[in-house]
């Protein structure tokens, strides 16, 4: 089993001052734990990439694509379809302002089948209404209406790097 993921809960887990560092943590590891892969789509990394060195510095950004380099994470490309919809994502709900990211973790939920995405965004993935699905399953699922990549206070520049859960 496979599970996309979004920015917040890399991000989250990976900053340790986050409102919902504990239960990201705790996901993450428990899907690792289980076997599911953790699916993670380029304009993912991007933003987490840009958010980690902006929350945490540099070695947490590194860290983060260390995971992503060594397997704990695992890269998922997009096809031109998946661009495609992504854009009709975009316009259907442009008064949402899905966005990019958002819209291509949707698009690819729908090729390839998937009704679990890992996101704190409660805002966008409960409106949105995917082809393949009545809705999608959000996880973690404790989380009841997070504001989308909350302002976090700065990580010094020497704080320790991402640690990925590991088996």
């Amino acid at each position: 089993m496979v599970i996309v993921c979004d920015t917040g809960p890399l991000v989250a887990a990976a900053i340790g001052t986050d409102d919902h560092h504990r239960e990201c943590v705790d996901l993450l590891t428990g899907l690792r734990l289980a076997g599911r892969a953790i699916l993670v789509p380029p304009t993912v990394v991007a933003e987490v990439g840009y958010l980690m060195n902006e929350l945490g510095g540099s070695r947490v950004e590194a860290g983060f694509l260390l995971s992503m380099a060594d397997g704990t994470f695992e890269p998922l490309d997009l096809t031109r379809s998946d661009y495609r919809r992504t854009a009709e994502l975009v316009i259907q709900y442009a008064d949402l302002r899905l966005g990019t990211t958002d819209g291509t973790v949707i698009a690819l939920a729908e090729r390839l089948g998937i009704h679990d995405i890992a996101t704190l965004d409660r805002r966008h993935f409960t409106v949105v209404k995917p082809r393949h699905t009545r809705s999608l399953n959000m996880l973690p699922s404790a989380i009841a209406d997070p504001t989308r990549l909350r302002e976090c206070p700065r990580q010094p520049a020497e704080a320790e790097g991402f640690e990925p859960p590991r088996l």
